[in-house]
């Protein structure tokens, strides 16, 4: 069911889109947005400051999308921030570079293909042969025995990403849901259909958008495109000789289906899970339980059995007193070689395959199983423990999914352990252990400033943590212990004794390992899914990497991130904190698509290290081919292998130029004199997902290949889109593609609400009603424009004689430069409040208040311009007397409501206003305030604290007690509603109580409008002063409380009924 709106009229709607499709047709006829750099003449003799000053550019992108469906409207979300940002570079004279690839590189399209295939084979060529009215069955937890990798054999058929954001199991069905008529399918089982599908897709509903893209520089990834190809030669090829890519021993992602490292687009789950490093403490049994002994008669053959436990912190283990198992677990006995057997959990032994630990890489053998309740009272060796030998008790909040499913206990230093320890001494016999077995008191092991040499029994009393239920003051207790223990810990025992825990903590370690009694054990920090719906492990594998964190690299790349505009703090530090942790990243695989790697042909550039340069490549696409594929030449008719590795050094970071090169010199030039005058570009827009990885790649790589003068000037990240205030999801009818958004709504409605979603790094919301909305503002205002260039359209000509000409022109002014500096600071939604919204509220109130004598025709007139410029400042005063008007009458309404009510409300007698009867209306205008407020205002003035911000009240009362003004019932209230607009307006403007402007002169002005819209005989603005005398001589009609009730700014009126 869908949970999207349904448009009930659509014929505005129709009308607006057949206007945007002439258009649009137009401007791609006529290429509008083909970009090119000044000519060499024109800028023959130029430095290149005077050249971009005399031919000011600008070049915004966007990661380009992956080609595996149509653009959704995130992508449209993203996409936006650019578009707008042309839009308005354009307007200001710039030439303006937006261009748009395609990237096909990696996992997604392989994967894909390849379930094709196998459902062709399961179901036929059109898939004739599924029973769609089969149920489909629900995954089965793993089970906890036999082969893992077999275990997985049926996941091959269900893609978890599918399945999770489309409700569809088949990728056959995903298909047909974004509109692939079935008999088409079957051609995406070869991997090239994808590339030529969906690309003229993505540029047709960019077209339907209106987005001002280049598409002469469009191009596809991999060797699809043999000069992309050869540049992401270059690119690997220029890292590897600074020593930036390595090859060595690392943890990595890996999937066992697809044999190859899973790397952050790999993934349909846990994009941004990396390994987690733990050390493996070897427990040996000594003496199993009856239960388990029984079970595992005759099971080991002669090798010795240990429990495995993962701990993080090794410099503990000197406190052991336990370990604990879960109850509700099933744990695998598995051969690691012919002496010895680990105990774990099967997903702990599916790690250990891939990482050395097993005799056979990959392989999983199993010898039996056992329940966590049979391992219950096991006797077992504790390295480095004080206890030698301890024993194995129950835990409730052991994970299967974390570590081995084994904990060491160190009760001293964990509060998890130490509640568990407490729960099992008070109730051994509910948890059906001997009480002996918990009767090993807790071990100092670290000292620390917070908490002693006992920090988890100091922690369960200071939070007071009853039991081992109370899991979130647990987790609490846990971050507080882990992080002064190794932060401000010092070893109280064993042979680092003395010795700070940060120093200590890897040298126990090594110390264990190389005695044998533990080792490096790795695994993901998160459950990680690949494409091919494999559940992924850490592997331990020779492979190259791409060197990030390195010390000198990584100064780098902060340094060029401090000088880099973000837009948002909260971008900033999330760039800062991904370079503070980022480290090597795998830069190859062997499955999927992708440039080959030059000097290690058997591995593939994976996905997200052949786009990390690529906006270079943009600035000469178009001179190399003339289509996405490379097979249409480009402008200068250059061939891909001419295109080597020392002709992209000379375009692009000056290198010299080859002796021998099979490319023209002068060919060449163009090239590089494209590049340098676009690059390096002026923003780049993107999900703030990509922060952690593709975006702090590209810090990386700039900073590594390219001179300083072309690091990227800025990156922005928006937030995820929502729609109508919820996550979008096709299977809960919750989702717009970018063409459905524009089919629904048109162009323009759509990115207005697109610009008014949000701009922030947190998530934004696409509201369907607002769009719907926009299509009926759009629809009145091109009306009015329509009826303003006909003959008769009443506008004014000749001198902009009267006062609210004036008026409306200041404020068009200063909406002007409001807009324009809302886009410099790409915030879109207060551009579209000021430059849309309050513009046409202020066309409006002059439409309004001109209405008797015309609007001015060169205030009203559409122009083909640049992006206007005030000839002169802003004059504030009269943009204040426009606010002041619009409110002033928005006041006189207002009370004249009020007036009704109350006479409707009067009992007795004939009412003292009739509102059917001609009527009239006194303003009373006070120049000054009364002596009172000015006494309280000084007080406050007096007490204001400017270093603090605030105003110290007991200073006001004393003032104001000093003043005799205490006691004045009119006071204090005063002076809590003048603290409140000093917080509301700031100190500075509350405190200068002066107009800026005459008020009786703009009452003047306004009198004909109050007049005319209130449909008043006369309109009579009196001085309070003069109001009051005539109170004083008795004269009808005046009455003192309300006259007094005036205050500048902020007039008193008086309804009263005349004579017609």
């Amino acid at each position: 069911m869908s949970n999207t709106i349904e448009l009930a009229q659509t014929g505005k709607r129709d009308y607006l889109k057949s206007l945007e499709k002439k258009y649009q047709d137009e401007w791609e006829t006529n290429h509008i947005f083909e970009t090119d750099a000044p000519t060499q003449e024109e800028t023959a003799g130029l430095t290149p400051a005077e050249i971009h000053e005399k031919y000011p550019k600008w070049f915004g992108n966007f990661p380009y999308p992956y080609m595996n469906g149509s653009l959704h409207l995130g992508h449209a979300f993203t996409i936006s921030k650019i578009e707008f940002a042309a839009g308005f570079n354009r307007l200001l004279g710039k030439r303006v570079l937006f261009p748009h690839g395609f990237h096909v590189t990696g996992m997604p399209i392989k994967a894909s293909a390849d379930k094709i295939i196998r459902e062709i084979e399961m179901f036929g060529e059109n898939f004739e042969r599924f029973d769609a009215a089969e149920p489909e069955a629900e995954e089965e937890p793993p089970a906890a025995s036999g082969n893992p990798t077999d275990q997985r054999a049926d996941k091959a058929k269900k893609g978890k990403l599918a399945a999770k954001s489309t409700g569809h199991t088949y990728q056959f069905q995903i298909m047909e849901s974004i509109s692939v008529p079935r008999t088409e399918i079957k051609k995406f089982a070869n991997t090239d259909y994808w590339l030529t599908y969906f690309p003229p897709i993505a540029k047709a509903d960019n077209h339907a958008l209106g987005t001002r893209i280049d598409w002469r520089r469009s191009f596809m990834t991999t060797p699809a495109n043999p000069y992309y190809d050869s540049f992401v030669r270059w690119q690997m090829n220029k890292l590897y000789a600074l020593g930036k890519i390595k090859f060595g021993e690392r943890y990595t992602i890996y999937s066992p289906k697809d044999g190859q490292p899973c790397m952050d687009h790999d993934r349909s789950d846990g994009e941004g899970v990396g390994p987690q490093e733990y050390t493996g403490i070897k427990m040996e049994v000594v003496q199993w339980s009856a239960v388990a002994q029984s079970a595992l008669e005759g099971k080991l053959g002669d090798r010795k059995a240990f429990l495995v436990a993962a701990t993080l912190r090794p410099e503990t283990m000197y406190g052991q007193t336990n370990c604990f198992v879960g109850t509700a677990i099933k744990y695998g006995v598995f051969a690691a070689n012919d002496k010895e057997a680990y105990v774990c959990t099967t997903r702990a032994a599916r790690n250990m395959a891939f990482q050395g630990i097993f005799d056979v890489r990959g392989q999983v053998n199993q010898l039996a199983e056992l329940d966590g309740t049979a391992i219950v009272g096991a006797k077992i060796k504790a390295p480095f423990s004080v206890y030698p030998e301890v024993y194995v008790l129950p835990m409730d909040n052991v994970l299967p999914t974390k570590g081995t499913g084994v904990v060491t206990s160190v009760p001293s230093d964990s509060p998890d352990d130490y509640a568990t320890l407490m729960d099992l001494r008070k109730k051994a016999e509910y948890y059906k252990i001997d009480p002996s077995w918990a009767a090993f008191d807790p071990v100092p092991v670290l000292s620390t400033p917070a908490y002693g040499e006992m920090s988890a029994p100091a922690l369960v009393k200071k939070l007071k943590i009853a039991s081992q239920k109370d899991i979130k003051q647990l987790a609490e207790a846990k971050e507080l212990a882990y992080k002064e223990g190794f932060y401000n810990g010092t070893m109280s025992i064993g042979e680092f004794k003395g010795e700070p825990v940060q120093e200590a903590k890897n040298k126990v370690r090594a110390s264990m390992i190389e005695k044998g009694i533990a080792f490096a054990y790795a695994e993901p920090e998160g459950l990680v899914i690949s494409r091919s719906a494999d559940e992924c492990v850490v592997a331990l594998m020779d492979q190259w990497y791409l060197d990030y964190g390195e010390t000198v690299w990584r100064a780098q790349a902060e340094r060029l991130l401090a000088r880099m505009n973000t837009y948002f703090a909260e971008t900033r530090n999330a760039f800062e904190g991904t370079l503070a942790w980022l480290n090597q990243w795998a830069c190859a695989r062997t499955y999927g698509l992708g440039s080959v790697l030059p000097w290690d042909p058997q591995f593939l550039v994976e996905s997200l290290s052949d786009s990390t340069i690529y906006m270079c490549y943009y600035t000469v696409a178009h001179f190399l081919h003339g289509s996405i594929d490379g097979k249409v030449p480009g402008k200068l008719d250059i061939k891909p292998e001419q295109m080597t590795d020392e002709v992209w050094e000379y375009i692009f970071v000056n290198g010299s130029w080859p002796a021998n090169s099979p490319l023209p010199k002068e060919k060449a030039d163009i090239l590089k004199h494209e590049y340098e005058y676009f690059y390096p570009f002026d923003v780049r827009s993107s999900g703030k997902d990509l922060i952690n990885n593709h975006l702090s790649f590209a810090v990386y790589n700039h900073a590594a290949i390219f001179p300083e003068e072309k690091w990227p000037l800025s990156m922005r990240a928006n937030g995820h889109l929502l729609l109508n205030g919820q996550k979008m999801s096709k299977s809960k009818g919750n989702s717009l593609t970018l063409r459905e958004g524009v089919e629904k709504f048109g162009a323009d409605a759509t990115r207005l609400a697109l610009a008014d979603s949000g701009d922030g790094i947190e998530d934004a919301n696409f509201e369907e009603k607002n769009a719907n909305a926009n299509i009926l503002r759009v629809h009145t205002l091109l009306t009015w424009c329509e009826e303003m260039n006909k003959e008769g359209a009443g506008l004014r000509t000749g001198p902009k004689n009267s006062y609210h000409d004036k008026v409306f022109e200041e404020e068009i002014n200063n909406l002007i430069n409001i807009t324009k500096g809302h886009y410099e600071l790409t915030f879109y939604k207060d551009a579209l409040k000021y430059g849309f919204y309050e513009l046409q509220s202020a066309r409006d109130w002059y439409r309004e208040v001109t209405a008797d004598i015309g609007m001015h025709a060169d205030l009203t007139s559409i122009q083909n311009a640049r992006w206007p410029t005030p000839e002169k400042p802003v004059d504030v005063p009269t943009i204040d007397a426009g606010v002041y008007m619009r409110g002033l009458v928005k006041t006189v309404r207002d009370a004249e409501l009020t007036l009704l009510k109350k006479l409707s409300k009067a009992k007795g007698g004939p009412p003292p206003f009739d509102p059917k009867k001609p009527r009239a209306l006194r303003v009373y205008v006070a120049t000054r305030f009364p002596e009172w407020q000015d006494a309280c205002v000084q007080a406050v003035q007096d007490a204001w604290a400017p270093e603090a911000g605030r105003v110290d009240d007991a200073k006001v009362r004393a003032l104001l007690t000093q003043r005799g003004l205490i006691k004045d019932k009119r006071a204090m209230p005063f002076v809590q509603l003048f603290k409140k607009r000093i917080a509301d307006l700031g100190a500075e403007t509350v405190f200068k109580r002066k107009l800026p402007f005459s008020e009786t002169d703009v009452l003047r002005e306004v009198l004909p409008y109050l007049k005319r819209t209130l449909s008043l005989v006369d309109v009579e603005i009196l001085p309070v002063e003069e109001a009051l005398s005539r109170a004083e001589a008795g004269t009808p009609g005046y009455s003192r409380m309300i006259i007094e009730s005036s205050e500048p700014g902020s007039p008193a009126f008086e309804f009263r009924n005349v004579e017609a």
